[in-house]
């Protein structure tokens, strides 16, 4: 059927449908959170949502997860490859997690999508993907750093009908029960997800009720369309050319002592970008090869941050990107490689992508942040809490950028996840947080200072429990720009009972005992500008914040006597 003429549609209501979208995806969220179980999903918000047109492309996303939402590009376009939409029936839904088959990057991650469907048509899809807490595999939180291969990760599913017109497949879910340890909370999670996407099902149908579907699809075009047009224009305001950078990963989780090179070129041409990844390392023996996907995820996130927040955001700001990437890489892996820390590899690699863009586009582009997301899983069968799984997100500080510090134990670039809070990690697990707090001098110095991380110390109570701790920044840490000073490195270890200490280098598996206590601390983001031009009131103000030492602000930020009269009485 013809579409109506793009310029025969009303700008009002386009713009009034373009809004009422987004606030569809963030119902979908909204609801995905309210109904969880698990605390990875309802305090962390490990989660996302997102509606696709019938042909696979983002119609709308919730303000969600960057890596999540670019997951759901491909695992979208792998239901509708295995389920055509001809053959789909109001009241299916479709579940998948696989990254070979199935589009997804690692298993924690479940993706249900079911279709829209107006007056007997399919008009659009809704998508929610949650990381669930547990689905089986070597270690509990099922992302052990010392896999290597996917089979040791947990259960994987190709695209899988777990609704059938409206008729719940539960000898999947039982099959699927029999693989995790939480059974009940993936049931949970996985029934949250479906309350999600019939959020998303009602609002479009409601809206294609009111505006005839035939409308309603030509207004989706040209949001697409729309959103392209932008972001082309953005990308041809900057200078053509190559641009190069490099960054580490600290190791693969399996070799301790080599590093893993990310290299990327970005080639600005007219009004495309292409992201080349052929310098980068072939793939690893550890669990931090991530899928295409992934690094998808990183040149969306930056050509987003180019164009800036008045573009919608949807499938037409990704038709400019071009990816390059070599196969048997680090960032396009052969199976079975593992996958199930490539979040670090993730932010790595946007962090390296940025690092190319910010030389054509200094002013939009920050120095590098720490991009740390430190992901702690601790498991076991606990007296008194009986079996348990519990993830901790810690994170760092972002770059400085030329007019402002970076922000201090904040998420940044292709993750969105919050802290679970101390109240929820005691009330849920044999642990006790002894101390949690920023920590001071670790944002890198500068005109403008990166962002602090923050440390922690962490007891177990009780039993015995098994630890896997995903760090990074442990052996590189995040660059400054223009003259701006490196953010400090993180660092781990564990004060075991005895009083003994062990080291982590970056990423380990191990066993807690009653009486033993790990202590971290995440990465600050570089500096922005030479430190000796920083305003001496900003100074002043971080000294009285606590947030820079007194030694650091005389030996790198030249703080002499004169500069003490300042607006804030500096501590003595």
């Amino acid at each position: 059927m013809d579409q109506p003429d793009p310029k025969s549609l009303d700008p009002i209501t386009v713009e009034v449908v373009r809004h009422k979208l987004d606030g569809i995806a963030n119902e979908m969220e909204a609801t995905l959170f309210r109904s969880a179980f698990s605390t990875i999903v309802k305090e962390a918000r490990d989660a996302s949502a997102s509606l696709f047109t019938v042909e696979g492309e983002t119609l709308a996303q919730a303000i969600a997860i960057p890596i999540h939402l670019t997951t759901l590009i491909p695992m979208v376009k792998a239901v509708l490859e295995s389920f055509p939409r001809e053959e789909m029936r109001d009241g299916d839904a479709y579940l998948l997690n696989d990254p070979y088959t199935a589009g997804g990057t690692h298993l924690p991650d479940f993706a249900v999508v079911t279709p829209i469907f107006h007056d007997g048509e399919v008009i659009a899809l809704a998508a929610a993907l949650a990381h669930h807490q547990d689905v089986g595999g070597m270690t509990p939180g099922s992302t052990p750093t010392n896999a290597t291969e996917i089979y040791q990760e947990g259960i994987r599913v190709a695209p899988m009908k777990l609704v059938d017109a409206g008729n719940y497949d539960h000898r999947l879910v039982r099959t699927l029960r029999l693989n995790v340890r939480l059974a009940d909370i993936f049931n949970g999670d996985l029934n949250a997800q479906l309350a999600a996407c019939k959020i998303g099902q009602r609002r479009i149908q409601e809206l294609a009720d009111k505006l005839g579907a035939k409308m309603t699809k030509a207004i989706f075009a040209d949001l697409l369309d729309r959103s392209e047009r932008l972001t082309r224009a953005a990308i041809s305001a900057l200078p053509d050319g190559e641009y190069q950078y490099v960054d580490f990963l600290d190791n693969d989780g399996i070799d301790l002592d080599i590093p893993i090179r990310i290299e990327v070129k970005a080639v600005i041409k007219g009004d495309s970008i292409a992201f080349d990844f052929t310098g980068t390392n072939a793939q690893v023996r550890g669990p931090f090869n991530c899928m295409p996907s992934g690094a998808l995820c990183g040149a969306c996130f930056a050509v987003r941050a180019i164009g800036g927040s008045d573009i919608p955001t949807n499938g037409g700001c990704f038709r400019p990107i071009q990816m390059v990437l070599p196969v048997g890489s680090l960032v396009n892996p052969l199976e079975p490689a593992p996958l199930g820390c490539r979040t670090a590899t993730i932010k790595r690699l946007t962090g390296v992508i940025l690092g190319a863009v910010r030389q054509a586009a200094p002013k939009k582009i920050p120095a590098d942040s720490a991009a740390q997301l430190v992901n702690v899983d601790y498991g076991g069968t606990v007296p008194g809490h009986g079996r348990f799984v519990m993830t901790q997100v810690l994170v760092s500080g972002s770059g400085a950028s030329m007019g402002a510090d970076g922000v201090d134990v904040i998420e940044t670039d292709a993750t969105n996840t919050g802290n679970v809070p101390v109240e929820s990690v005691e009330m849920e697990s044999p642990f006790r947080i002894h101390r949690l707090g920023i920590a001071p001098d670790s944002g890198g110095a500068g005109k403008q200072r990166g962002g602090l991380g923050c440390y922690e110390d962490i007891e177990l109570l009780e039993g015995e429990v098994t630890l896997s701790y995903r760090g990074e920044r442990h052996f590189h840490a995040p660059a400054g720009a223009d003259g701006g000073l490196p953010g400090e490195k993180s660092f781990a270890y564990i004060i075991r009972a005895d009083q003994s200490k062990e080291i982590i280098k970056s990423k380990i598996v191990t066993k807690m005992n009653k009486g033993d206590r790990l202590v971290f601390q995440t990465a600050g983001g570089g500096g922005f500008g030479k430190p000796e031009q920083r305003d001496r009131k900003l100074l002043a103000q971080d000294l009285f914040d606590g947030k820079v030492s007194q030694e650091r602000a005389i030996d790198i930020y030249k703080l002499k006597e004169a500069d003490r009269d300042c607006s804030r009485q500096l501590p003595a």
